[in-house]
């Protein structure tokens, strides 16, 4: 019996393996498909904790708080979009300007530093002729336009998926309770219901935050008077969904450009690049973190691989939807005993020391009982 234990354990991991890969498999082939179908379920998740305010303290019925915050949704979509393909296009426009700023920039930098520069054709000048930036901005403006259009007809689908998700969610505890009401009391329904809780409370939060720290960067930009601030505000928004990196990128890439539009002057740089950090530092790392509690915080590794893994599954999407996707992941794990290990390991530092004390915490708490007891 000891070694059919033993034979048996491999085979169970093998199984595991092979199962992971055919999963790969079928959501790389599946994807146009199932893209849609994990927005709306993102999406039913994060507005579905505001249909049940208006349906429970302003007693507007299910269905129609549906369609109110879907309404909100789809216009909001529509005039940010359009704002933003304004600013792509208008950016583009005026992409030769910007290339003098550059090289004007280049060459100041390369006289504090004494790197070498060659007056009759710069460096900018070279690298960019040759990696042919105009005709390669033509056609992403091109591309760009044809995206929005495709994104349309998803959006669509996504809120179709969305409006049925949500319908489903309002009856979704009388189900589990029918479906597994019999399963040691109830158990089964418990653990699933405790789990799309945490996920709903995880989306949603997230959601906000990210949202928090798109307005601000736009109205912090609006305000020192930088170009094209709804792009810089969606571009922390949409980045923000991507842990570390996706705020180091946004800040990147908004002190560049403001570095580009205020030259010489260095104190609207500053305050950009003072803002950027602020914000992220504070909302991502003081705010989110108490607001999510310590059992979401993923290790960087994971983090790494997620984004590897999800963004070669469905290109930009999958590096929006990869952490999301890790985390109700590492609920699942948390809330089922057999998978636990497997939370733990998922988990970062602070998550792993929190462990640690509540394990140093039980043994007290037992011993504080017996002796009342006594």
């Amino acid at each position: 019996m000891k070694k059919l234990v033993n034979f048996a354990r491999p085979i169970f991991l093998l199984l595991l393996v092979l199962t992971v890969i055919v999963l790969a498999a079928v959501l790389k082939v599946t994807g146009t498909f199932l893209v849609p179908v994990t927005i709306a379920m993102f999406v039913s998740l994060v507005f579905e904790p505001l249909i049940v305010t208006l349906n429970t303290k302003f007693k507007i019925p299910w269905i129609a708080g549906i369609f109110i915050v879907l309404t909100l949704v789809i216009v909001s979509v529509w005039i940010i979009a359009s704002l933003l393909l304004t600013s792509i296009r208008t950016i583009i426009d005026l992409y030769p300007r910007y290339e003098e700023r550059f090289t004007v920039i280049y060459k100041a930098i390369a006289g504090l530093f004494a790197l070498p520069y060659n007056a009759e054709s710069t460096l900018f000048q070279n690298l960019w002729g040759q990696l042919s930036i105009r005709q390669t901005l033509r056609n992403f403006a091109f591309s760009l336009s044809n995206s929005l259009i495709v994104f349309f007809k998803d959006l669509l689908l996504v809120l179709l998926f969305a409006v049925f998700f949500l319908l489903d969610l309002r009856y979704l505890r009388q189900k589990l309770d029918f479906a597994f009401g019999d399963d040691s009391k109830g158990k089964a329904a418990i653990i699933i219901t405790d789990i799309i809780q945490q996920v709903t409370r995880y989306m949603s939060v997230k959601f906000f935050i990210s949202l928090l720290t798109g307005v601000l960067i736009f109205l912090g930009t609006f305000a020192v008077g930088m170009g094209f601030p709804i792009l810089w505000g969606f571009l922390a928004f949409i980045l923000n969904f991507i842990p570390n990196f996706g705020s180091i990128l946004s800040g990147v890439l908004t002190s560049v450009f403001a570095l580009v539009q205020f030259w010489p002057k260095p104190a609207p740089v500053v305050f950009v690049a003072i803002l950027m950090c602020a914000v992220n530092f504070i909302l991502g790392n003081i705010i989110e973190p108490r607001v999510q509690g310590r059992h979401l915080g993923l290790s960087p590794f994971i983090i790494i691989v997620s984004l590897s893994f999800w963004g070669w599954l469905w290109g930009f999407t999958g590096l929006i939807l990869a952490v999301p996707m890790m985390v109700i992941l590492k609920i699942i794990c948390e809330n089922v005993s057999i998978l636990h290990p497997a939370a733990v390991l998922m988990g970062n530092y602070t998550y792993t020391h929190e462990l640690q004390k509540e394990q140093e915490a039980q043994p007290q708490s037992a011993e504080s009982i017996t002796e009342n007891e006594k």
